[in-house]
């Protein structure tokens, strides 16, 4: 990404800044933190990924990688991070090798991580009593998205904290806002699955049918796609569905664990989700299909 990097950033005072993990998602966001200036210093649980993202962007700002997350927490304004599930969240936080134990008063913790509401509320909580900061922040827009530098970050902490981060957080965003209190980012973003979830089944219905029609359906698209049918899903997705493509995008593991938070939290909210619910266990068919780490949009091989 470095060589041929379209993103361009906004002017913004250089932070010293962490950030904790480095998968698909977190590689790229860090580098547009180095790219546009700040002062990195990274965390991978394999350390040879750190190694390697400090070799990448050698170039940009000293980055530099650390063996503990508390060490990668010393010394920094923001420590973003982006981690598998709530249990990895608070492996990476708390404990004497955790952020929280290296951070300095007042610094923000930003969590990429698409989580449950209620970690997110029990990690501000521990964050408030050690005098720092914690602001709940996953992100919608996948791989393509991070390595663009045009994620759509839903946040929930307070209105100090979000407005520390959000100058840094732009150079790997396109959208950066404050939904509401603790816990509001990760609601906003099971939000957002339940909506991908219906509208994939949906769009994968619709392409199964028009096959079946005998229709050219990529000339269905191309033509539904000017109308009230259009969605990202269809623009990004259809053609790739038509031509059975599915190695690629978010994987049907991640959307499952994604799921699975939503349908937890419908449980204590009340709720309704029957259709979400159908097509997390649609999802589960295509997991014992050999499709984990397909792309959502793989829900059309069911009905082929």
């Amino acid at each position: 990404m470095s060589s041929t990097n379209p993103k361009t950033y906004d002017s913004c005072p250089p932070r010293k800044v962490a950030f904790l993990g480095l998968g698909v998602m977190g590689y790229p966001m860090a580098g547009h933190l180095a790219l546009a200036g700040h002062q990195v210093t990274v965390y991978n649980r394999t350390a040879a990924k750190s190694i390697a993202w400090c070799a990448e962007y050698a170039g940009a700002t000293a980055p530099q990688h650390a063996t503990t997350p508390r060490e990668a927490a010393q010394g920094a304004d923001i420590i973003f991070c982006c981690v598998g599930n709530d249990d990895d969240l608070r492996g990476v936080t708390l404990g004497k090798d955790g952020a929280f134990a290296g951070m300095k008063p007042g610094a923000v913790f930003v969590d990429h991580t698409t989580a449950s509401a209620e970690v997110a509320r029990e990690l501000y909580a521990a964050a408030t009593t050690l005098k720092l900061q914690f602001v709940d922040a996953p992100v919608s827009g996948g791989q393509a998205g991070a390595q663009n530098g045009l994620l759509t970050v839903m946040c929930g902490g307070d209105a100090t904290a979000f407005e520390a981060v959000k100058p840094a957080g732009m150079a790997f965003s396109r959208a950066f806002t404050l939904m509401g209190a603790s816990g509001a980012g990760q609601l906003t973003k099971m939000v957002n699955q339940i909506c991908i979830a219906g509208l994939v089944q949906g769009l994968s219905e619709a392409l199964a049918f028009g096959q079946k029609a005998g229709l050219d359906m990529n000339q269905v698209l191309d033509v539904i796609g000017k109308g009230a049918a259009q969605s990202w899903q269809l623009d990004n997705r259809g053609k790739t569905m038509v031509a059975d493509k599915f190695d690629f995008g978010f994987a049907v593991d991640w959307m499952r664990k994604d799921l699975g938070l939503v349908l937890d939290e419908a449980k204590n909210n009340g709720a309704r989700l029957p259709v979400t619910a159908l097509v997390d266990q649609f999802y589960a068919d295509v997991q014992a299909m050999g499709g984990q780490r397909w792309d959502t949009s793989s829900l059309i091989k069911r009905l082929k």
